[in-house]
């Protein structure tokens, strides 16, 4: 019985070790499981271990664009006016080195597609609490970007890029279409490859804008930006090359039996005696897209002085725009401008055309030569568009700036050439902040017409027109004013539908 004390109370020591030791096992099993310090000596399960000779590389799909040539040989920032070009002769035997080509990354918009296509939040929970509020209120400024609509992405895009500041690189993706096959389109006098030229490196051609991209052409999306809509060249000859190319971009060059001619809905229709009509009009079913062309050099009103004679003169009404555009426009979503080439004596003779201004001849000797009835016209025309254009909101219009001409030792019909065939042998980027047709510059100054401005990026492509290959000019006369389609006319229709 004495030793029964001294065994309680042993037994009680040993419960009260017993119970500190589960305390503690408890106690250490609950700061193993919440504390990160610990938990981040295991290796996660979930966590995928590269080995530290591995890296990862973002892979962008366009990645054999060659921006130079070997023989490039002269200055490439170009600043150029009408008539600098002077025709060397150039060496074709030029070594090739490694480092005369140069690739090229076509970066895309990636960031914005995935916000595009990404959950938009309603909310920024910010937590209050010092600097980790400040972090999450950035981290979701950058996420909510994402919820800019397309429209004002799009719209913040075309502000910001200067399209006509860029240079030419070359794309093995191009051209668009082919030469070949667009014979439903594209007139046969346009297409080099149904010609005696055998060198087609011009049509491997881009234009890249300086600091931005260019959105990719493709057919169906620009039948679905212009779904319910029109599109209308108004224009001389290479207005209508503007839109052969377009056409044939729309489809690819692909035959299109289910494109419908509607010309008749605008009245265009051949007259009579007459070889051919005043324009064309074609509607895609698909999506109800109307794309036309009217033929008006000048971009005034021509009015026979006579209609029952056929040889008669033509009043050609100055302050007048072109009838088609006063009974038409309602009906036009896009409409682009251009005129210039044909305003030249030799072109009011042929076509018998007499200066009227006021409804009667015009006896306003500033504006008699040439250059001022030019602008005096365009002027006029312009600032008659612009005041309709708040009657119809829908409409988008351009001016076009001239497409340059290439002639060497001579003009058209005075032994002029433009033998060169070598892709960027004059230049080939365009840096200069204004636009090198000053008169379409002034034109659409305070208005709210945008000039299509082309010259430029145009001047350096001479090597792009038909030249001595034409099959329908006399013996000894080069085609230096019209292009080779494929060719330079697709990038000023790239640059309008990343523009519309």
């Amino acid at each position: 019985m004495k030793g029964t004390p001294y065994k309680m109370r042993w037994r009680a020591k040993e419960l009260s070790l017993a119970l500190i030791i589960l305390v503690c096992t408890t106690i250490f099993i609950l700061t193993w499981d919440r504390s990160p310090t610990l938990t981040s000596t295991l290796p996660s399960k979930n966590q995928l271990q590269l080995s530290p000779d591995i890296k990862t590389v973002p892979v962008d799909p366009k990645t054999h664009v060659k921006e130079d040539i070997s023989t490039l040989t002269r200055g490439e920032a170009v600043n150029n006016k009408e008539g600098q070009h002077v025709d060397k002769t150039r060496s074709t035997n030029t070594a090739k080195s490694s480092s005369d080509f140069e690739e090229v990354t076509i970066q895309k918009k990636e960031a914005a597609a995935k916000h595009k296509h990404s959950p938009k939040r309603e909310e920024t929970d910010v937590i209050e609490s010092g600097s980790d509020s400040k972090l999450i209120a950035e981290t979701n400024n950058v996420i909510l970007r994402g919820n800019t609509s397309e429209q004002e992405e799009k719209s913040v895009d075309h502000q910001a890029c200067d399209y006509r500041k860029g240079k030419w690189v070359i794309d093995d993706r191009r051209p668009l279409y082919s030469g070949h096959g667009c014979k439903q389109w594209l007139a046969s006098m346009w297409a080099c490859r149904m010609m005696q030229r055998q060198d087609f490196a011009f049509e491997k051609l881009r234009w890249q804008p300086k600091d931005c991209e260019m959105e990719e052409f493709e057919g169906s999306k620009f039948l679905k930006r212009m779904k319910d809509k029109t599109l209308a060249f108004v224009g001389d000859s290479l207005g209508r090359q503007q839109f052969q190319s377009l056409m044939c971009m729309i489809t690819a060059g692909k035959n299109s039996p289910d494109v419908l001619d509607v010309g008749k809905d605008y009245g265009l229709v051949i007259p009579p005696g007459g070889k051919r009509p005043n324009g064309w009009a074609y509607r895609f079913p698909s999506t109800n897209t109307t794309v036309l062309y009217y033929w008006s050099s000048t971009l005034c009103d021509l009015e026979p002085l006579n209609i029952l004679d056929p040889q008669t003169e033509y009043a050609m009404h100055l302050d007048r725009p072109p009838a088609f555009l006063r009974d038409f426009l309602n009906r036009i979503d896009v409409l682009v401008l251009n005129s210039g080439h044909h305003w030249n004596r030799g072109k009011l003779k042929a076509n018998k055309w007499i200066m009227y201004v006021g409804g009667k001849p015009n006896t306003n000797r500033r504006i008699a030569d040439m250059g001022s009835a030019k602008n005096f016209t365009i002027h006029s025309t312009l600032k008659w568009l612009n005041s309709q254009l708040l009657k119809h909101p829908h409409l988008k219009a351009f001016y076009r700036s001239i497409s340059p001409r290439h002639f060497v030792n001579g003009d058209w019909n005075s032994g002029g050439s433009c033998n060169n065939t070598i892709p960027m042998s004059i230049g080939k980027e365009v840096l200069q902040e204004e636009s090198t047709d000053q008169s379409a510059a002034s034109a659409v100054k305070g208005t709210r017409i945008a000039l299509l401005d082309i010259t430029a990026l145009s001047q350096v492509r001479d090597e792009g027109h038909i030249s001595r290959f034409s099959i329908t000019a006399s013996p000894g006369v080069q085609d230096c004013l019209h292009w080779c389609l494929p060719g330079v006319p697709d990038t000023w229709n790239e640059i309008l539908f990343a523009l519309i």
